[in-house]
């Protein structure tokens, strides 16, 4: 199984920007695709973003949608999450994780990182 682990959240103010980082280890990610999934506090874990293997593809929830941009570097085995225009309400826990296509259930992922904080101040 591909391991996961996600870095660059920290705190950022309304308006500001963030990009977050998905380092796999363990198997390549280049037949895989990435899907990036949030929990804020008191909420279910959802799918907000996703990018098929090729990365010819992107998929997006419309709470993000404009404001965040998936892309993955293959060679680097990396995957990333440039967040813009950033709302108070994105505030979560990020996750990224690996499927064999762009998945938006969490129920369809059994592979998660432990994930990285994003504070987004008013």
């Amino acid at each position: 199984q591909v391991q996961l682990a996600e870095s660059g959240g920290g705190l950022v103010q309304a308006g500001g920007s963030l990009r977050l980082s998905c380092a796999a280890s363990g198997r390549a990610l280049s037949n895989y695709a990435i899907n990036w999934f949030r929990q804020a506090p008191g909420k279910e874990r959802e799918f907000i973003i996703g990018i098929t293997w090729s990365g010819g593809r992107t998929y997006s929830a419309d709470s993000v949608k404009g404001r965040f941009t998936v892309s993955r570097d293959n060679v680097k085995n990396m995957g990333y999450l440039q967040m813009n225009s950033l709302k108070p309400e994105d505030t979560a826990v990020y996750y990224c994780s690996a499927s064999a296509s762009v998945t938006t259930s969490k129920d369809g992922i059994s592979n998660w990182g432990k994930g990285t904080l994003v504070t987004v101040s008013s």
